[in-house]
């Protein structure tokens, strides 16, 4: 049995329930995880998805800002509490979500801070905001005890491009928010803690170039197709072979009032 799971910053659900509901109806993953939701949890649109077929729903989420959520046909059991999420950096900014799936996979969804413009943490708190939060993403992931042996999925918009071609140039964005030295090498201490396995480029090779964001500052964003990386699905080793299939759904950054991120999804068989 395959199991079909897909990552989405959708920037508003209510505004874009629609959008969702038109990738769940096309493409049918089991379970997708959404960020910046931008919503309280007692105005999540469960009735919207159940009627979908979408009836289990873990929500984490706040008036406006941040907010992420699982949205499954399969049963979910949320794995931390009544909160369902871990803090990071001394925030309640529901930037995490966590749930086990039947099974046993347990699945991280995050949301991690874009970090501002200005790629210095001394004069930008949002970049040192974002450099803490992967540091602590990191020594909870590390430590082995808590999880080890454990089928686990880690998806979410890391707000990160780690490689030279998940952007436009490399060159030109060295020193731009996003694939700045700081936050890809704290990124490859992140998969170092249990070995994660990026979905994407188990599939699509380092060399060749591949995006999941286009900003909505460049109106021609398809024609220029200055694109970013900020998106991932990784697994666990002990759920590498199982991979079968991965995509980036381009298509959907030219759906009516799009966000500027599109869906990914990966198969597991």
């Amino acid at each position: 049995m395959a199991l079909r799971i897909a990552t989405w910053n959708i920037n508003s659900i209510r505004l874009r329930r629609e959008l969702v509901a038109k990738f769940l109806h096309f493409h049918a993953p089991d379970v997708l995880c959404v960020q910046e939701t931008k919503v309280q949890d007692p105005d999540f649109p469960h009735a919207f998805f159940h009627k979908l077929g979408y009836r289990h729903i873990v929500a984490r989420g706040m008036k406006a800002y941040n907010g992420v959520a699982i949205i499954s046909r399969l049963p979910l059991k949320a794995t931390l509490g009544e909160r369902a999420g871990r803090d990071f950096c001394d925030r309640q900014d529901c930037r995490h979500i966590s749930v086990k799936l039947p099974g046993g996979v347990e699945l991280h969804n995050f949301y991690v801070p874009a970090g501002g413009d200005i790629p210095d943490p001394a004069a930008n708190d949002k970049f040192a905001h974002k450099l803490r939060f992967v540091e602590e993403m990191t020594g909870w992931f590390a430590d082995k005890a808590e999880h080890k042996g454990k089928k686990m999925v880690l998806v979410g918009d890391l707000n990160i491009a780690p490689l030279e071609h998940d952007v436009w140039s490399h060159r030109q964005l060295l020193n731009v928010v996003s694939h700045t030295p700081p936050e890809t090498e704290r990124m490859a201490a992140l998969m170092e803690t249990l070995g994660w396995v990026d979905s994407a480029r188990h599939f699509v090779p380092a060399d060749r170039k591949l995006y999941s964001w286009w900003s909505y500052r460049n109106r021609d964003w398809a024609a220029s197709d200055r694109g970013r990386r900020l998106d991932h699905i990784w697994v666990t080793p002990n759920l590498k072979k199982s991979l079968a299939k991965s995509e980036i759904l381009r298509a959907a950054r030219a759906w009516d009032t799009p966000s500027d991120h599109v869906p990914v999804i990966v198969e597991l068989a």
